[in-house]
């Protein structure tokens, strides 16, 4: 398995925001996870990448357990993520933004800049060449002279899901890729995601668009109050009685 959560635990007081929560993705996985506001969907996001602790349970990525790891160990090992809210540095340019998301830059060492320059310089133009390419991967190329900041919503996403890709991820969790964005930025979004699911790279996906997840993943996962209510093929899980009451009052 790439990533498994075995009976996963939060608590936020008295509330059980994640309760008993097991999840097993394969590797190259594209999954998706769906569910009423407040189901504990991002909670189990923050647990599995390391931003909240869990109360019980226990989460393994690659056969390694992450109990007790920071977000910046589980990034090594390949787990990335990207946020609901986009986290972009406003007044840095979309060019700068992807830059400083590049790992181990020896120019961010001392020793190095003063006694191995020409590794410093050598390593630069490696990581200008990796940003060029992301910005034209991703369609940013345009504005990548331009302040983050100034960049539609669809466009910030974008952008993240750069950022995250240039930290070499081999599995993505992606909060609402979708979020506040045009159809037509969400069908570019789809397709990079799609591109980069043929290049072996996995997906675990939280999104509100069902119509837009679904056309992507081939499996979903659904939550309600704080615990995993089905999961299957989105037709098997759209069509389950429990989930069109628990998602939509009986309407999906």
């Amino acid at each position: 398995m790439s990533l498994q959560v075995t009976e996963l635990t939060t608590s936020f007081g008295a509330f059980k925001a994640v309760d008993q929560v097991s999840l097993d993705v394969p590797e190259g996985a594209l999954f998706g996870v769906i569910g009423p506001n407040g189901a504990g969907k991002s909670t189990l996001f923050a647990n599995i990448t390391g931003f909240l602790p869990t109360d019980e349970g226990s989460i393994s990525f690659q056969g390694q357990r992450l109990d007790g790891l920071k977000p910046e160990a589980r990034i090594r090992l390949g787990l990335g993520r990207t946020f609901q809210v986009p986290r972009e540095f406003r007044h840095l340019t979309v060019r700068e933004n992807l830059a400083v998301a590049v790992q181990e830059q020896s120019g961010e060492r001392i020793f190095d800049l003063f006694f191995r320059p020409a590794a410093v310089k050598r390593q630069e133009k490696v990581v200008i060449q990796r940003v060029e390419e992301m910005a034209a991967f991703l369609n940013l190329t345009a504005v990548v002279d331009l302040p983050a900041g100034n960049l539609s919503g669809g466009q910030k996403k974008l952008l993240e899901l750069g950022r995250a890709l240039l930290v070499d991820p081999t599995f993505l969790l992606l909060d609402e890729p979708f979020g506040g964005v045009n159809p037509v930025l969400i069908e570019e979004i789809s397709e990079r995601i799609r591109i980069l699911h043929s290049q072996g790279i996995g997906f675990l996906i939280v999104e509100h668009n069902l119509s837009a997840l679904c056309r992507l993943v081939d499996t979903l996962y659904v939550m309600d109050q704080g615990s995993i209510l089905a999961f299957g093929s989105p037709d098997e899980v759209l069509s389950d009685a429990k989930v069109r009451e628990a998602y939509m009052g009986g309407k999906v």
